[in-house]
């Protein structure tokens, strides 16, 4: 496997695999200088939606994710959301993904939150699976920390196989395919 250049990345994009797609890096936008997202040398650089789901411990409920209360978390809509400290926040990437079946991904964190204490985990994304990636920031600080929607989160980066995998995440009907929207765990 090797991880393809950005015109490969670009011709991917034309046949619909990041919707929508941005050609460049893109550093600057209407209000000045915005963390940098779209098509990077070997990667592509996601933004973060303006959906947030703040997890909150108001009703002392257990994280348990075979059996998650959706009431741990308080829905905000904003162009920035502030993560309290030592906490997270889910949220997702503005792009919809459609992943072929000779390609895997994985996600990483921009470093410019990494350097804030401000963590971004996601999983790869496997052959096969499209979707909103569903994003989580994980606040390591004492204090409070800042994501701001529509700008640059993490950079996906592509595996291509040289043959197609045997089982893909659509052929097991894997329970986050197709998912739009911020999503919680399922089991």
């Amino acid at each position: 496997m090797a991880i393809k250049s950005d015109r490969w990345i670009r011709r991917m994009a034309e046949q619909g695999m990041i919707e929508p797609f941005e050609p460049v890096q893109v550093r600057e936008g209407d209000a000045g200088r915005v963390i940098s997202y779209g098509t990077s040398s070997y990667g592509y650089d996601v933004r973060c939606a303006d959906e947030f789901k703040i997890f909150t411990n108001i009703n002392s409920a257990i994280v348990d994710p075979k059996n998650f209360d959706s009431n741990s978390f308080v829905d905000l809509k904003s162009d920035v959301c502030i993560i309290p400290p030592n906490s997270f926040v889910l949220a997702r990437t503005v792009e919809y993904f459609r992943i072929p079946r000779n390609v895997l991904t994985i996600c990483l964190g921009k470093s410019t939150y990494a350097r804030c204490g401000i963590i971004v985990n996601v999983t790869p994304l496997e052959p096969e699976w499209e979707g909103h990636v569903t994003l989580e920031f994980s606040n390591t600080t004492p204090l409070p920390a800042k994501v701001y929607a529509n700008e640059g989160v993490a950079q996906i980066l592509f595996l291509e196989s040289d043959e197609v995998c045997e089982t893909s995440y659509k052929d097991r009907g894997g329970k986050y395919q197709g998912q739009r929207g911020v999503t919680l765990p399922k089991s």
